[in-house]
């Protein structure tokens, strides 16, 4: 049985977190000396010494809350017996005053990737029906899983189909001027690069997102076989040569084989690890996400920008506490400008919801030993490594550059995921402490265990068990450089990860804050 076992992030921190599975009983001596005077669950605070009423709490030497009432040492610290603290004002913020060494590059990494002819580079190759609506989604499902069936076992060298239902592309404010958010989100995930450059809609007809208004001319390029540009490929259901729901799948199967003849034709190449585009995420966190398994994502980002890829970082509310630490790393004044302005602009958001960021925290967060969103935004910010931030992406937007960059979004992981797709990613990474089944079905979800016992129960879910840190069996650097190998063979699609293999993915979910008519 493992000695009782206590973790603190930083010396000056007057609480820590308890490391043991199932927690600890009243009673329990540390080797410190220090002894609980309540039953501590895993993950759970536990005072290092007398804290008086009013006095700051501390974890990751930053004050997470103030002690509502006198807590002696030894007592379990939750969030009943914090008073957060104010939102940081986004007044007179450090701004690109980190001015860190170079990170030496990291050279001789490849994979094994599809490379379009923008210049992007796919992990994987895959036919992406985009729908305008979600009037044709029963339709779209229903056709996929014929060209499944029929059509794709004629082409070994495409991987999958999938379609791109949504929930929006009528009954909204389509002229608000919100409403270019979810129409760029869409947009942008119909060009991501594990989709080769084939672009093929399904319509309705009658929607307010009409097909050119979705993908107008000069927003993609196709090319064909004898390099001549094609119009959009689009199926509308209304249209008068269909006659009944046969002729409509017909249509669909009809312009799907096309496509797939032409994705068949590709094949993977060796390319350097700088074509990796990689979203960091977490979700279903606990106390141990930013002790384990998003320091090792961070230290993980960090090989990535030294090898020259692009690596992007979100969830708004959960670095908005953070956010003199993102300022002060951001490579110009124009950057952190750029971080400002979104993250007073979803101050906003919050704000005309009667919310603010405190609405963030689930039950599990809680559970799991997170007492509030400035804690939970300390665990979560590093995800981002290190390096400085060369670049910042509004909702739906798509990156142009290469380096660590800021992906606005929303928390939600399936809104974040969804954003983070139109940003371009080509693999996703994922966090988790409680545990979610969550996937991407457009681009493989590596998913990283805070804890072994989660690695264990889930053992067919979880890709890497970062726990190993907290057991004192694997550094963070070593759990950092697993994850970027395994990064490189899924990518090459040498390796699959559980939730590809399992095919379990989530729905698109486009962020909308402009009115629903």
């Amino acid at each position: 049985m493992r000695p009782p076992l206590y973790i603190t992030m930083h010396e000056r921190d007057n609480v820590a977190i308890v490391a043991n599975d199932g927690g600890l009983p009243v009673g329990t001596v540390f080797p410190s000396g220090l002894t609980l005077v309540d039953k501590v669950p895993q993950g759970h605070k536990v005072a290092l010494v007398d804290i008086a009423a009013g006095e700051a709490v501390r974890r990751y030497n930053v004050i997470i809350g103030r002690a509502a009432k006198a807590i002696p040492a030894g007592s379990w610290v939750h969030e009943r017996l914090l008073d957060m603290p104010d939102a940081r004002s986004l007044e007179g913020l450090p701004i690109a005053t980190v001015k860190p060494p170079p990170l030496a590059p990291l050279e001789g990494y490849t994979f094994e990737g599809y490379r379009n002819a923008d210049g992007s580079v796919g992990s994987r190759n895959i036919l992406a029906i985009t729908t305008t609506v979600q009037c044709v989604a029963g339709v779209v499902d229903f056709a996929v899983k014929r060209i499944k069936s029929e059509l794709l076992p004629k082409y070994p060298h495409v991987d999958d189909v999938v379609g791109l239902e949504h929930t929006y592309g009528c009954g909204v404010a389509i002229d608000a001027p919100d409403a270019i958010i979810p129409i760029r989100t869409l947009r942008n995930i119909s060009l991501n690069p594990n989709f080769g450059g084939e672009v093929m809609v399904v319509s309705l007809g009658c929607e307010k997102l009409q097909p050119e208004r979705l993908l107008p001319p000069g927003s993609f390029a196709i090319v064909d076989e004898r390099s001549e540009p094609q119009a959009l490929d689009v199926v509308c259901l209304q249209d008068d040569a269909h006659v009944g729901f046969m002729s409509m799948i017909d249509s669909v199967m009809k312009a799907a084989d096309a496509h797939l003849q032409r994705l068949n034709a590709r094949r993977r190449e060796t390319v350097p690890a700088s074509e990796l585009v990689v979203g960091v995420q977490c979700g279903g966190s606990d106390a141990f996400s930013g002790v384990t398994a998003n320091p090792a994502v961070g230290f993980c980002t960090d090989l990535l920008v030294r090898a020259g890829a692009t690596v992007m970082f979100s969830e708004t509310t959960e670095v908005r506490d953070g956010i003199d630490q993102l300022t002060s790393r951001a490579s110009s004044p124009e950057v952190a400008d750029a971080m400002i302005r979104e993250m007073a602009w979803y101050d906003a958001y919050l704000r005309k919801g009667q919310v603010d960021r405190s609405a963030n925290t689930t039950p599990g967060n809680k559970k799991g030993g997170l007492s509030n969103i400035v804690e939970k935004a300390m665990g979560s910010i590093v995800k981002s490594g290190s390096a400085p931030i060369s670049g910042v992406l509004s909702p739906g937007e798509k990156a142009k550059q290469k380096g660590l960059i800021y992906a606005a979004t929303p928390a939600s992981d399936f809104i974040c995921g969804t954003l983070q797709l139109a940003a371009g990613i080509n693999l996703h990474v994922f966090t988790t402490g409680r545990g979610t089944p969550y996937g991407l079905a457009e681009v493989p979800v590596i998913k990283v265990a805070t804890r072994s016992e989660l690695a264990r129960r889930w053992h067919d879910l979880m890709d890497v068990n970062a726990g190993r840190i907290a057991d004192g069996d694997a550094s963070i650097e070593e759990v950092g450089w697993e994850l970027f190998h395994l990064m490189l063979d899924v990518a090459s699609g040498r390796k699959k990860t559980w939730a590809e293999q399992w095919k379990l993915h989530n729905a698109l979910v486009l962020f909308n804050p402009a009115p629903v008519t």
